[in-house]
């Protein structure tokens, strides 16, 4: 009989709830419970076995809001640094590009002023050229092609500079080249090689 009693009594223990729910209304009121609390109030559990206590505030609002707002500065820290790394590569780009102008130029001062195509610094550069910055690489690499074509009209003898033009748009970079013997080019990019 008192075996019976024991298993009976163990039995009755272990399906009885081992959680009590902590809640706090809105005046700061501290109420224990069997069953959850009400949707916007903090859920604290205390599990009666262990001891152990946990809070659950998912159905705070200010939580949420909380939650959200973190979510939010997360996503715009991480599309900056995915902005950083693009311009970066494009900056690098640039720079094998001026190198390749500066190669053309050195080897060839008889079609090239020293001047010709200076540089764009991507940390100084110039208004213009700043607006149209996510196309750094395509620039400098236009107005060696721009460059060239002039050369191979025939009626530039020597290139004296090359720039971007002020009627460039996003879709159609324009440069300007001047020559030695006064005649001046205007390329668009769709009339450059790619």
């Amino acid at each position: 009989m008192k075996l019976t009693l024991l298993i009976l009594a163990s039995l009755f223990s272990a399906s009885a709830s081992a959680v009590i729910y902590k809640c706090t209304d809105t005046n700061g009121n501290t109420k224990y419970r069997s069953s959850p609390c009400e949707t916007g109030r903090d859920n604290g559990r205390i599990n009666i076995k262990t001891g152990a206590s946990t809070t659950d505030n998912k159905n705070n609002p200010q939580d949420l809001a909380q939650k959200e707002q973190q979510m939010a500065l997360q996503k715009q820290k991480l599309e900056q640094e995915q902005l950083l790394k693009k311009q970066a590569n494009i900056n690098k780009d640039a720079l094998n590009e001026s190198a390749i102008n500066q190669f053309l130029i050195k080897n060839n001062p008889d079609k090239f002023s020293v001047y010709a195509i200076p540089p764009y610094a991507p940390e100084k550069l110039p208004n213009l050229v700043k607006t149209y910055q996510t196309r750094l690489a395509d620039i400098e690499r236009l107005r060696r092609h721009a460059a060239e074509q002039a050369l191979a009209s025939g009626q530039c003898i020597r290139v004296e500079s090359v720039e971007l033009h002020t009627k460039s748009t996003k879709e159609a970079l324009m440069f300007s080249i001047n020559c030695s013997s006064g005649k001046s080019f205007y390329f668009n990019e769709q009339e450059l090689p790619k």
